[in-house]
């Protein structure tokens, strides 16, 4: 299982790997993709910041039916537990989104040099 951030979603959603590995790729197609639902939100904000031209439905729909990246649904109240004991940033959705991946054990597939410093799992 691997989780994807917000910036990776985008890059997908928008055609492009630029800066991803090898092995980020090949995982990509041959595990199960995951987003939080904190991406889902972060998207939605880029939206209505003019940052993004379409919102979340229409991202997640689309890397939905063409990579079979899907939201997990894991209890809100239990990732926002594990991120509180993440203290390395203080942006909410990074924090929400490494504890995610922290809680399933999986690979966060992201750019982020803070969270690739602080995140074990983390690739690029």
């Amino acid at each position: 299982m691997i989780m994807l951030d917000t910036h990776i979603a985008v890059g997908l959603f928008q055609g492009s790997t630029a800066g991803l590995s090898r092995k980020a790729l090949a995982l990509i197609d041959r595990e199960p993709a995951y987003l939080s639902p904190a991406v889902s939100l972060e998207l939605q904000l880029l939206k209505e910041i003019g940052r993004l031209r379409l919102g979340a439905h229409e991202v997640l729909g689309y890397l939905a039916r063409t990579l079979a990246v899907h939201q997990a649904n894991d209890r809100f109240s239990d990732i926002v537990q594990h991120a509180m004991a993440l203290s390395f940033t203080r942006d909410p959705f990074d924090r929400l989104i490494t504890a995610h991946a922290a809680m399933l054990k999986a690979t966060l597939i992201t750019h982020d040099a803070l969270i690739h410093r602080h995140y074990r799992q983390a690739m690029q």
